[in-house]
């Protein structure tokens, strides 16, 4: 048998699985938060429907699919892991699960983990069991990762982590941090440094939510207060933390742009919006800079969709993204931010309620999307880091 016609018959095979397996309810188009299932001992879910897709794809491995078997996957090959999304998203089936441990630490565990970390922490990231958070930047720090100060001091058989780390989004519901800690003198930057697990139910953690202007609070300080963290939590070997965590910056980096391209898909039309508060005329908008504004935001959506694809197929491929992650990164936050001001423009008054009569449920979330956008240029690394990126490593201009 061909392999064209081996992976033929393995989309049929997953076609008529997926028609049984997913819920009526999880192949409707995602709404608010409520619709995202992030897993952990501290998470829930809004429907036994979302239990129940989560359940079954774990099951199949489909939740991590390029994963090897032993440790949560499929076993997938990128060629097939790809056939999988394909018919997903023909199904327009929900993801069964949110996961920044399938996202950024589950790769990094594959490549520099040992055989009893994968083997302990890839199962439960896989089924859900467990959410992990990020632990990089510090109140002096920032985007600098370099300038990490929290230090992990090794007393026997456990690192002593004292220390503070600002902007770890979902820390105060999550199970863990993946962190970046000084294990080492400070002679270099960039080395010194260590990739340690930290158990955020450990004596001497203290998570603190920081409210945003969008009346949210995803964004957390943690503090770390003589926290006794084995040995054996550390990723890779002492020193060896920069080195993986510019790795695991490849990963955050296309996940950040993939989730801009999936926030589209799932939100109603700019045209849609624009035709309820500003009409038509003769079947279309009447304000033809307004008509080219939002076919261009479209065409460049698209153009970044595709970016995103070919860097995801990369990364499952074991290919890196280097430097290039910083474009995806970039272009994908500005086009959310360009989306979600559009918006709010195209809905005028209506757009800029907070609460009272007056504005309708979908109106306020504009608002509030709106104002959370404004993040979206510093997390994951500021605009100008990844702007300097690119100028130096990819560009090669000058310093």
């Amino acid at each position: 048998m061909s392999s064209a016609d081996s992976d033929e018959r393995f989309r049929e095979s997953v076609r008529c699985w997926l028609e049984e397996s997913c819920p009526p309810s999880m192949r409707t188009p995602m709404g608010g938060e409520e619709d995202e299932v992030w897993g952990g001992s501290r998470g829930g879910f809004a429907s036994p429907d979302q239990r129940l897709w989560l359940e079954r794809m774990a099951s199949r491995g489909f939740t991590a699919p390029t994963w090897p078997v032993e440790y949560g996957g499929a076993g997938l090959a990128p060629a097939r892991a790809g056939i999988l999304e394909e018919e997903l998203r023909r199904l327009g089936c929900r993801p069964p699960l949110h996961s920044l441990g399938l996202w950024m630490l589950g790769p990094v565990l594959l490549r520099f983990g040992s055989e009893e970390q994968k083997r302990r922490h890839l199962p439960p990231i896989a089924r859900g069991a467990v959410r992990w958070c990020q632990g990089y930047s510090e109140p002096e720090a920032g985007s600098d990762l370099a300038g990490v100060k929290t230090r992990a001091v090794l007393e026997g058989d456990h690192y002593v982590v004292s220390g503070q780390k600002l902007w770890t989004s979902h820390a105060a519901v999550s199970d863990g941090m993946f962190c970046l800690v000084r294990t080492g003198a400070d002679s270099s930057r960039h080395e010194g440094l260590g990739f340690l697990l930290v158990d955020l139910s450990s004596p001497g953690v203290d998570v603190r939510p920081i409210r945003l202007i969008s009346g949210e609070s995803p964004f957390c300080e943690t503090f770390f207060d003589d926290v006794r963290v084995p040995v054996e939590n550390l990723v890779g070997q002492p020193g060896q933390g920069w080195k993986i965590a510019m790795s695991l910056l490849e990963f955050e980096r296309a996940w950040i742009s993939r989730l801009g391209d999936a926030d589209f898909a799932r939100e109603e039309p700019l045209e849609v919006l624009a035709r309820r508060y500003l009409g038509e005329e003769c079947g279309r908008l009447s304000d033809a800079v307004l008509r080219d504004r939002i076919a261009q935001l479209d065409m460049d959506r698209l153009c970044n969709a595709s970016a995103v694809r070919h860097a995801v197929e990369a990364l499952e491929a074991g290919r890196g993204l280097g430097p290039e992650s910083s474009a995806l990164k970039l272009q994908a936050m500005e086009l959310r931010q360009r989306w979600r001001e559009l918006k709010v423009e195209l809905a005028g008054f209506q757009g800029l309620g907070w609460e009272g009569p007056g504005f309708s449920a979908e109106e306020l979330r504009l608002t509030r999307d709106w104002l959370r956008s404004r993040a979206n240029s510093i997390e994951g690394g500021t605009s100008e880091i990844h702007l300097n990126i690119i100028a130096k490593r990819v560009l090669g201009l000058p310093d």
